[in-house]
């Protein structure tokens, strides 16, 4: 078995998945994630998933490459209707973005049950999708940002608890990125706060103040980052 390398971005997640169990990426793509997890031993089975048939396809020859392709299923269709509630330890959802996450844990309330990790990597609208997981009882137990061909991205460890929350406009915004005191997270909150400078040019004059001090916050917040 050889397990292929990862990205900062994959290697984040998968540093996220349980241990010995089955693991399901939901929007596999090319199946380095699922390979990895069977050839490192981190998984004893993996589910690839995608909706497109030549993701799929590209994903078996990954699995195949590693040596791990018996210790896989493939499987084609939308979301998480092609997996059945308990049957995977981790579910990965990476590489769209937080509204589609949302969309897809919406259509799927079934795997809202408590014992199953997920692990998001959304590629933009972060802060809608912390907002959502809150409000839907869903608790973020931890972040890591980081850095993959130039852009920034931040990885989330969640479990559903069925406690919902209306989290604050600063928690929505960057999450637990701070916690983690890397050179990663500096630059993830950077981009945040540029973000949060760029949504309060496109506001009221009443709410701006608002958002420019929540960037404000957050720079300073980078700044401990580097230090």
């Amino acid at each position: 078995m050889t397990a292929p390398v990862l990205d900062a971005r994959l290697s984040a997640a998968a540093s996220y998945v349980r241990r010995g169990g089955v693991c399901a990426d939901i929007g596999c793509d090319h199946g380095k994630l699922c390979a990895y997890l069977a050839a490192s031993g981190t998984c004893k089975g993996v589910i690839a998933c995608d909706v497109k048939a030549a993701p799929l396809e590209r994903a078996r020859q990954t699995l195949e490459r590693a040596g791990v392709l018996h210790l896989a299923q493939l499987r084609l269709g939308d979301g998480l209707s092609v997996l059945t509630p308990g049957e995977a330890d981790s579910i990965v959802i990476a590489g769209m973005s937080g509204v589609t996450i949302c969309m897809i844990l919406q259509a799927a309330p079934q795997f809202w049950q408590s014992g199953t990790r997920f692990v998001f990597v959304p590629a933009t609208k972060h802060s809608v999708l912390r907002g959502f997981l809150a409000e839907s009882g869903f608790e973020l137990l931890e972040e890591m940002p980081c850095v993959a061909a130039g852009k920034c991205y931040t990885v989330m460890a969640a479990e559903y608890t069925g406690v919902c929350r209306n989290p604050g406009l600063l928690e929505r915004a960057r999450g637990k990125a701070a916690q983690k005191q890397t050179p990663e997270a500096a630059i993830y909150l950077e981009h945040v706060a540029h973000l949060c400078e760029k949504y309060a040019r496109g506001v009221s004059m009443e709410q701006r103040p608002t958002f420019l001090a929540l960037a404000q916050q957050i720079r300073q917040e980078a700044q401990q980052c580097r230090q």
